[in-house]
């Protein structure tokens, strides 16, 4: 899974090695993922390796995803969940603004889903997990996010018609507001204490708390089990009825 040092990315990594699977730890910074790696509940013949990559580069990735196969044997699972935010409105958005988030985000899941999906094809079976965001529903100062993770849920749907016949499953995720590094960033970005900009989050979302790296992998954990066999091209929202 990408942008697995930390955050989301961890905690499905977490979810993942509790649940008894091999887990590569993909991410920008290959210290920070092998730290994580280190540190997932492995045992027996399971193994977590963590390997640096840029999602945005084709070669990057290719050799990402032959080390994986090489190290673990076969890749059953790809969860797209490396992201950034370049938040800005329109008319102070920088091109840098756009291409990068829109790289990330979009460039990277397609050339992460484009490297695997052959194994899987060949292995015909699969799980692919896109992560998008409530923010695909538009959001003040984040034009360029809010296109990129609308376009994980086109690129998700496209996935399941074109996948599902060789026993491919694609879903995505949208979160809500989630506690991360991140959203702390946002906070302090905008002047407001990171505990502040929670209870604010929470007092605006229908079951009154903010949500959490674990409630993903929780639902990650779901739609990557062979209970959900049956169910593909899906964007589910977790985001505890924000936009209800």
């Amino acid at each position: 899974m990408t942008g697995a040092a930390r955050g989301i990315g961890a905690a499905t990594a977490r979810r993942f090695a509790e649940e008894g699977a091999s887990v590569a730890v993909l991410d920008l910074d290959e210290a920070e993922a092998a730290k994580t790696a280190a540190t997932l509940p492995v045992d027996g013949d399971e193994k977590a390796i963590g390997i640096g990559v840029d999602v945005a580069d084709a070669a990057a990735v290719e050799a990402a995803v032959t080390r994986v196969v090489e190290e673990l044997g076969k890749v059953d699972v790809l969860v797209n969940n490396a992201g950034i935010t370049r938040d800005n409105l329109l008319f102070k958005m920088t091109e840098d603004d756009w291409d990068s988030v829109i790289n990330v985000h979009l460039r990277g899941a397609f050339l992460m889903t484009r490297a695997v999906q052959k194994h899987m094809v060949e292995a015909k079976f699969g799980k692919i997990l896109n992560l998008s965001s409530v923010s695909a529903l538009g959001n003040r100062g984040q034009a360029n996010y809010s296109a990129a993770k609308m376009g994980i849920q086109g690129f998700t749907r496209t996935l399941a018609l074109e996948l599902g016949p060789f026993g491919i499953n694609a879903n995505a995720i949208a979160p809500g507001f989630i506690v991360t590094e991140m959203t702390d960033a946002t906070a302090r970005r905008v002047g407001v204490e990171p505990e502040a900009y929670r209870e604010a989050a929470a007092a605006a979302t229908p079951v009154r708390r903010v949500g959490w790296p674990e409630d993903i992998a929780a639902a990650a954990a779901y739609l990557c089990s062979d209970e959900a066999s049956y169910v593909t091209g899906q964007t589910l929202y977790v985001d505890g009825g924000a936009k209800v």
